[in-house]
């Protein structure tokens, strides 16, 4: 249980390790200059939360926005001037929420410890709070960041990974902070907090005239219609849809739960992992394909086949530690227990 729930926090680790921003990073930075710094934010981030639950997850994506873009340095939080468009102020970055709840905690560190915790450092135990607040793990927090003083709109809409990315583009790109599959696959999994807009994905759900038919043959049709009830259009630009079916505010931990090794929840196991699968674009990995079908890639392939790992029991994992294929991996598993 202790490596499922650290998943998610070496993930968020490793996202902040590969910054240019972590020089000298330690925990207890502030024990000295500002020793009730972590205490203070965990409390306001308690009435944050208590009072808007919803929050968890833009909170979380806040941070990870800030730190896809010139590392962990709070530069996401900078406002545009005359002569420079600022991160906030691109595409990827107009749909983002928190900032007055970051502005109300750093307002109460300032009160206590002027000029001494960094508004980077705030973000990040923010983020971690939230996560915690969310019925999420805790983790210790080094801490140290300095803030960035450089702000781009045009880095933003570079760097960020877009809502339509497909496995390899988002490999690729993790793979420009410094990150691998494993790191794409557990942050993925961040996901299970918060909403998204139904324009994100309804090109999935309709064809270009509007017209209600499966776009995307690799989405479960079944989760497809549970989508098309929330997303009455291809155009819809303001509905709003969990990115967890029924559960917006906490930490879902089915999204890293394990497959019990007797097997006896086999099947709500292979009906959420069909979900799960088919909204990453990777249903078709655990399907035999017809004759002629283009060959998966090998990325792809790879991608599915950690997803699937990462929710089997520990010693299932090793016994199948070898297995190189999603679709033998699957059909292993059903032929098993089903």
């Amino acid at each position: 249980m202790a490596v499922r729930s650290l998943l998610l926090p070496l993930a968020l680790l490793a996202l902040a390790a590969s910054s240019a921003a972590v020089a000298q990073l330690e925990i207890g930075f502030y024990t000295k200059t500002c020793p009730d710094a972590e205490k203070i934010v965990r409390d306001e981030m308690a009435k944050i939360i208590a009072a808007a639950p919803s929050l968890a997850g833009p909170l979380l994506r806040l941070h990870f926005h800030d730190c896809f873009v010139r590392g962990c340095d709070a530069s996401v939080l900078l406002e545009s001037t005359d002569g420079n468009v600022a991160e906030k102020d691109a595409k990827p970055n107009k749909s983002l929420r928190g900032f007055g709840s970051v502005e109300r905690v750093k307002a109460k560190l300032e009160a206590a410890c002027p000029g001494i915790v960094s508004c980077a450092d705030v973000l990040t135990l923010m983020s971690r709070d939230a996560v915690v607040l969310a019925k999420g793990p805790f983790w210790p927090v080094v801490l140290g960041r300095r803030d960035g003083r450089v702000s781009s709109a045009t880095e933003a809409s570079k760097d960020l990974p877009p809502a339509s990315g497909d496995v390899p583009l988002l490999a690729k790109i993790f793979a420009s902070k410094g990150l691998d599959l494993k790191d794409l696959v557990v942050l993925s999994g961040a996901h299970t907090l918060g909403t998204a807009h139904c324009s994100s994905f309804a090109d999935r759900l309709y064809n270009n005239t509007g017209e209600n038919a499966l776009v995307d043959q690799s989405l479960d049709s079944k989760y497809a219609d549970k989508l098309r009830l929330k997303c009455k259009s291809v155009n819809d630009r303001t509905m709003l849809s969990e990115m967890d079916p029924g559960n917006m505010a906490d930490i879902n931990k089915k999204e890293f739960q394990e497959l019990q090794i007797d097997g006896s929840n086999y099947l709500s196991w292979a009906m959420d992992m069909k979900i799960f699968l088919s909204g990453r674009s990777l249903g078709p990995c655990i399907v035999a394909p017809p004759e002629n079908t283009p060959e998966i890639p090998q990325v792809v392939k790879y991608a599915a086949l950690h997803y699937i790992r990462h929710h089997l029991h520990p010693n299932l994992k090793t016994e199948y530690l070898m297995e190189e294929d999603p679709l033998a991996l699957w059909d292993s598993l059903k032929e098993r227990y089903d």
